[in-house]
């Protein structure tokens, strides 16, 4: 590289960082004060940036999930205590509340050092920066790839697959990966996958196809699955969430059995019960029973 081209370089580079500066958190961020940030890379810098977003939902707030919130408080804990614990994966129906377990997770453990980055899965390939950050800084750190998948030819998936079983997360002890996908295996599964299968001595082995993509979740120490609600949770969710509303809002509501088949029709609508579905409803329920005292209140004066 010439000396005009690497003056280019360098100037491209300092006006890069410094317009990231000027977004809010900038690249850095002072870990004391700030909870979570998200990585960010452009292709010629890098960095934190304060994540802004950051849900205020509590451990309280997620129901019917007991053992999954169990399992994984249990291993944030460990994390925390500097005791063996396990890299997560959170798989299973949409909106059942994975993500907002690792926003509660954060909320409950933060003043005990827990800090959360978010890594999008296009920047997977700075997960060794990540950690190389983030070793000397006094905290514990999840490392959280929200909704993810891999296409059959995405190669991404193998930066992931390296991390897990490298040696980089062994040697910084103060990080650890949350996933959340709708997949099992990250990756998509084709009926073909099984025409490698084979019998062997009375034993079915797997084809070559399958245990590549096995081998890709099978790296994360901790499973929890997650499936849509039957009836009567769904609806003990939304209660909690009306009645927490209306709290919210100075609203005294009267909750009867017109309103429970409201609420199932709002989730037969969407083609699910979940927890998401309860809080949509619970938003739209005491919405418009607010909205319908303050025109009351309007009229009458």
């Amino acid at each position: 590289m010439d000396d005009g081209l690497r003056k280019l370089v360098g100037d491209a580079r300092k006006l890069t960082e410094r317009a990231l500066q000027l977004l809010p958190g900038g690249m850095s961020v002072e870990w004391q004060n700030c909870r979570a940030a998200m990585w960010h890379h452009n292709g010629l810098t890098s960095g934190f940036i304060a994540h802004s977003e950051l849900d205020q939902i509590s451990l309280d707030d997620l129901l019917e999930i007991d053992y999954q919130k169990a399992a994984i408080d249990r291993n944030t804990r460990q994390f925390l205590a500097g005791v063996p614990s396990n890299n997560v994966l959170l798989w299973g129906a949409r909106g059942t509340g994975k993500s907002s377990l690792i926003h509660a997770l954060i909320n409950a453990h933060a003043d005990e050092g827990l800090r959360l980055v978010e890594v999008g899965k296009t920047l997977l390939a700075g997960l060794p920066e990540i950690v190389r950050r983030l070793k000397d800084e006094p905290y514990r750190f999840v490392l959280f790839c929200d909704d993810l998948s891999f296409e059959a030819d995405d190669p991404t998936y193998k930066v992931l697959k390296s991390a897990l079983e490298g040696s980089m997360f062994r040697s910084s002890g103060n990080v650890l990966i949350y996933a959340t996908s709708n997949r099992r295996h990250l990756l998509p599964e084709y009926m073909s996958d099984n025409e490698g299968a084979s019998f062997v001595e009375g034993e079915l082995h797997s084809s070559e196809v399958v245990e590549e993509k096995i081998s890709l979740s099978d790296r994360f120490g901790l499973w929890l699955s997650f499936y849509p609600f039957k009836q009567q949770a769904y609806l003990s969710v939304v209660h909690h969430w009306v009645k927490r509303l209306a709290e919210e809002h100075d609203l005294k509501l009267t909750w009867d059995d017109a309103a429970d088949k409201a609420a199932l029709r709002w989730a037969l609508a969407r083609g699910v019960r979940s927890g998401r579905t309860a809080q949509h409803f619970a938003r739209d329920y005491v919405g418009q029973q607010r909205l319908q005292l303050l025109d009351a209140i309007r009229t009458r004066s």
